[in-house]
């Protein structure tokens, strides 16, 4: 099983911009629920790393967590190329990258939707 949270925050004007720039989705953030509780994600302040599950209590105003169903070894697949993500920085160019095309698949540096994308790509489950 694939594990994903999903949260955004009204009082935030990151939030809300996210959620415009998405038509509306309420979710602004999204990461990875790891075996171990632990959560996977891309942040703009520090990158790609895994925090405690506690780590933005009161941060957010809605969560949904949301589990994929997949084989144990696609979601091996998912969670070790999401280990293999650990250190790597924000992808800053992300917005100008829906302009001028960016491919998000280039590993370099991850924000946060583009990176539960693309273990999905890489364990198979797309």
């Amino acid at each position: 099983m694939i594990n994903l949270r999903f949260v955004t925050s009204d009082r935030s004007p990151i939030s809300r911009l996210i959620q415009f720039a998405q038509y509306g989705f309420w979710a602004s953030h999204v990461e990875a629920v790891m075996l171990d509780g632990k959560l996977l994600g891309a942040h703009v302040e520090d990158g790609v790393l895994e925090r405690p599950s506690d780590y933005d209590v009161g941060q957010f105003t809605r969560q949904l967590f949301v589990s994929l169903p997949a084989e144990e070894e696609k979601t091996a697949a998912f969670y070790k190329f999401l280990h293999d993500q650990i250190g790597k920085p924000y992808d800053r160019t992300a917005i100008a990258a829906f302009v001028a095309r960016r491919n998000w698949q280039e590993p370099d540096s991850w924000f946060c939707s583009e990176l539960q994308a693309a273990a999905l790509v890489a364990c198979g489950w797309f």
